[in-house]
């Protein structure tokens, strides 16, 4: 019988290259973040290798006794974190939680309004004809929100007439991939309730600056449910959530059980329990120094020559910096360009693109985000550093700069900064 012990081997190599990689570069994905140790500990645990269907004291398993106790805990410090009447730890992704809204608050056939994937949407919203989730998973029909580039917004005023003019409304969808600044969830509600629609927000990128009182607060403007990943600027485990009125918690359990999800993932749902708690304790400090660290990326970037979007309203009030490349080339070889010089970016399709002629994999812009390295305690020091880097790296001419530059400023930036204790950054094996 052959041995596969070298591919095994092998696979962990691989995984310990990464790490060193990472650990000699800025990484800047937007939708990525890194967990504590102890967090991360978590999901090795047995509890990954468990079963326990169900809503908490209600399994189709036994054996989650202490699986109820930790996954109870977890709701409660969520609808704390988030000033909740109900909240659902069990969707594996933040997809997941959109499907199951869906599911619950809508049927085949019905309109759902939302922001456009060349306006900064998810595909999570999308309709049917590009793939979206939305159209294709569960045959929603989709209309967009009217977008005002100026100001990297929806537009209030135009949106209210595409409202008016819908033969119907059963979804509004707020929040997006490209999130610069509060969408006007306050200003549209009345005329999305007069039309009969419920108000969702999808906070997958937003949702620690939510948390953190940097941002909005939704379900106290209007929205009647919050969908939200638990990672990204919510430093926690890859998976999703969902935080609603009381009135909607039924129909939302039943949406997540039986109706999109099986096994939940216990490992990841205590995972969640700790950062909810992480997040509690130390969260208003990170999200407030995320945003001061991404308007002064943004802000340097633009001092330096660089096509900054959202200039009317200060470039950005999240954690993401969107740059037009177009004056370099498109979006998908300047994002290679960074990464060959340990840039850690991705191509983002900006508006009008589609105009233009470009598509996603040649857009007009690029994306960075700041969670990452502010949880490494960096801040407006360095960001003006990482500016100028970026900056250098689009230029793609003094690369052996660009990549030592990065090395020695990692040196100092190793460790998870905004938890109970420091842990490294990178410690597999």
């Amino acid at each position: 019988m052959p041995s596969y012990e070298t591919e095994f081997k092998s696979v962990v190599a691989k995984i310990r290259s990464h790490e060193k990689w990472f650990s000699e570069s800025l990484p800047m994905i937007a939708s990525e973040n890194l967990a504590s140790e102890p967090v991360r500990r978590v999901l090795s645990s047995d509890l990954g290798h468990r079963y326990a269907e169900g809503w908490p004291e209600e399994r189709v398993y036994a054996g989650c006794r202490y699986i109820d106790q930790i996954e109870l805990q977890a709701i409660a410090l969520g609808k704390k974190l988030f000033k909740a009447d109900h909240v659902d730890v069990r969707p594996v992704s933040g997809v997941n939680a959109n499907l199951a809204v869906y599911s619950a608050l809508s049927g085949p056939g019905d309109m759902l309004m939302a922001l456009s994937v060349p306006n900064g949407g998810h595909i999570s919203h999308g309709k049917k004809d590009f793939g979206g989730t939305a159209g294709l998973v569960h045959s929603l029909d989709v209309s967009y929100f009217a977008f005002d580039k100026e100001s990297m917004n929806i537009d209030v005023d135009e949106t209210k007439k595409r409202i008016a003019a819908l033969p119907s409304l059963k979804l509004a969808m707020f929040g997006c991939s490209l999130f610069l600044f509060p969408h006007p969830v306050k200003e549209l509600a009345q005329a999305i309730h007069d039309k009969g629609g419920t108000i969702c927000y999808d906070a997958a990128h937003v949702a620690g600056l939510i948390a953190g009182g940097q941002f909005q607060d939704p379900l106290r403007e209007g929205a009647q449910v919050m969908t939200f990943s638990t990672h990204k600027v919510l430093f926690g485990p890859q998976g999703g959530a969902i935080a609603s009125t009381a009135e909607l918690a039924e129909p939302l359990k039943k949406a997540v059980f039986p109706g999109t999800a099986s096994n939940h993932h216990l490992h990841h749902v205590a995972a969640k329990a700790m950062v909810f708690a992480e997040f509690l304790q130390f969260g208003k400090r990170y999200a407030k120094d995320v945003v001061v660290n991404a308007q002064t990326l943004a802000e340097r970037l633009a001092e330096l020559g660089e096509k900054v979007l959202g200039e009317k309203g200060g470039y950005t009030k999240s954690h993401q910096v969107v740059l037009d490349v177009t004056g370099y080339a498109d979006g998908g070889a300047i994002e290679k360009r960074l990464e060959d010089q340990n840039l850690i970016c991705n191509r983002e399709p900006i508006p009008g693109d589609l105009q233009a002629g470009r598509h996603y994999t040649n857009p007009g812009g690029i994306r960075l985000g700041v969670a990452e390295l502010t949880r490494l305690g960096m801040g407006r020091s360095e960001m003006r550093e990482v500016a100028e880097l970026v900056h250098l790296g689009m230029q793609g001419a003094k690369k052996k700069e660009v990549v030592s530059r990065i090395k020695e400023m990692r040196k100092g930036f190793q460790k998870v900064k905004y938890s109970f204790r420091d842990s490294p950054a990178y410690s597999f094996g």
